[in-house]
């Protein structure tokens, strides 16, 4: 989940603000979900793997009957609703930041572009943009993936409240679990097809006597070695 403000627009004037205001008022008032983006992430806590962002556009009349965060639902309810969302949605988009990339920039700045990856594989205009949590996606990220400025909304908790969001989030999640899964038997030994890439205790053990491949994320603790105590005096036994 990522944090900012909720209702924040992006890079937008005053005039236009005036203007988007009206737009918006009429928008949540019968909001036509062919003109929205969902997008929201997984694996952001992870110590191994990327982190993935899904993006969705639903159609009008849509039908996925207990369509929710991700996280509420079993993983064969989000493998049996996983295909339904690619074939009912108007196009979806699936995005990741490599381990590599998030510990050159940092891993909330590699989940903003995951999400601009999955924004920009849609391949579709959006009119709105809605990021689960209360963080939208900065201009930088949407440039970095060759998007333009978007009208977005941050939406609290938007995943179990919003179905655009929630097909995002199953997308996301389930993209993960099959790439980490596969990671498994790539990168045998550390369990990834159970854990998926968190911190649980049969994958630390096997980072101490193994240390890491090359799907760890390398400046998250746990996975860096630990800085030896310093000594309070140079002299030895004091």
């Amino acid at each position: 989940m990522l944090r900012s403000v909720q209702g924040r627009e992006q890079n937008i004037g005053d005039p236009e603000r005036n203007a988007l205001s009206m737009h918006m008022r009429a928008f949540n008032q019968n909001p036509p979900c062919e003109g929205i983006a969902g997008v929201d992430e997984a694996g952001r806590g992870c110590l191994a793997g990327p982190v993935v962002a899904g993006a969705a556009v639903l159609a009008n009349g849509f039908s996925l009957p207990g369509l929710t965060d991700s996280k509420a639902l079993s993983a064969q309810r989000r493998e049996a609703l996983y295909p339904q969302i690619r074939s009912q949605a108007l196009a979806w988009g699936i995005g990741m930041a490599w381990p590599w990339e998030i510990d050159e920039h940092n891993i909330l700045e590699a989940t903003f572009l995951a999400m601009g990856r999955a924004v920009a594989a849609l391949q579709r205009p959006v009119e709105l943009l809605l990021v689960d949590g209360d963080k939208i996606v900065p201009g930088h990220a949407l440039h970095a993936c060759g998007i333009g400025a978007l009208h977005q909304r941050a939406e609290i908790k938007g995943d179990a409240r919003i179905p655009a969001i929630s097909a995002a989030s199953i997308l996301a999640k389930v993209w993960r679990d099959r790439f980490m899964t596969a990671m498994d038997r790539r990168y045998p030994g550390y369990g990834f097809a159970g854990h998926k890439g968190y911190g649980a205790k049969v994958h630390l053990e096997a980072l101490r006597q193994k240390g890491p491949c090359r799907m760890h994320r390398l400046t998250f603790r746990g996975v860096r070695p630990e800085t030896a105590p310093q000594a309070q005096c140079g002299l030895p036994g004091l």
